[in-house]
């Protein structure tokens, strides 16, 4: 794809940068979301959540094109709410992740369905348009609220604990790159496959280092984590921002 072209679109490339970062915003999230719910009403964490990812989503939409600190922070906020919502559907109303996680898979199957009939694509190479933007950001929500209560279905109705869920994730989440690599699946379908279980991952081994040692954590506290997290967050963020640097600049001639 051109250079310019590539400018133009809303979403970073699938990379391996990008792979990483999001693992690390989902991990971040869950920690964020669990600190703020502890040390605020849950209706008031929820709803501050919520305002921020509104204000980040109009920033992202306003955007001309695929900005690394506007794109990642909408992340971050996704991965807090997205967090949030499943939860509060756990703790607030008292539905099993069993019930909550085949919910949210269907949720985002019909976001997957709605989107492919009127775009004919589920490709992130194709985010240029603000209908597809929406599409794209509403796919993004229902996974993470999917990966969140699989994630907790895993690790606390089924009793495998918080780390084994995570190394048991590591291993699933290589295999549409496998498929992919080896057995040549529809590139598409390893993307989002792969996209889904990061949720799960990231929250896995989040819960891991912040719950307490009676818990199955680590103890380090949920603060803690999402703090660490945050500070490897940004210098990634900051470099690829440095490294992109040349982009505007071409956008512009180009226009």
């Amino acid at each position: 794809m051109p250079r310019t072209a590539q400018a133009l679109r809303k979403v970073p490339e699938a990379s391996a940068f990008f792979w990483v970062t999001k693992v690390l915003t989902t991990a971040m999230g869950e920690a964020t979301s669990d600190y703020l719910v502890a040390a605020l009403p849950r209706v008031l964490a929820v709803a501050m959540a919520g305002l921020v990812l509104v204000a980040v989503l109009i920033w992202q939409f306003r955007a001309p094109r695929y900005v690394p600190w506007i794109y990642w922070s909408t992340v971050v906020m996704v991965a807090v709410f997205g967090t949030m919502a499943a939860d509060v559907v756990h703790i607030q109303f008292g539905i099993p992740y069993a019930v909550s996680t085949p919910f949210f898979a269907c949720v985002l199957a019909a976001c997957f369905l709605v989107w492919y009939r009127s775009e004919k694509t589920l490709s992130i190479h194709s985010i240029d348009t603000p209908l597809r933007e929406a599409f794209y950001w509403a796919t993004i929500m229902s996974t993470f609220a999917l990966g969140t209560a699989l994630g907790d279905l895993t690790a606390t109705t089924m009793h495998l604990g918080y780390f084994a869920s995570g190394v048991m994730f590591a291993v699933l989440i290589a295999m549409p790159a496998l498929a992919y690599r080896y057995l040549h699946i529809n590139g598409i379908l390893a993307f989002w496959a792969a996209y889904v279980l990061t949720r799960p991952l990231g929250a896995s081994f989040a819960d891991w280092g912040g719950k307490a040692h009676s818990a199955g954590g680590l103890g380090l506290g949920d603060g803690v984590v999402s703090l660490g997290l945050t500070v490897v967050i940004v210098i990634l963020v900051g470099y690829q921002a440095i490294m992109r640097g040349d982009d505007t600049e071409e956008l512009q001639s180009a226009q």
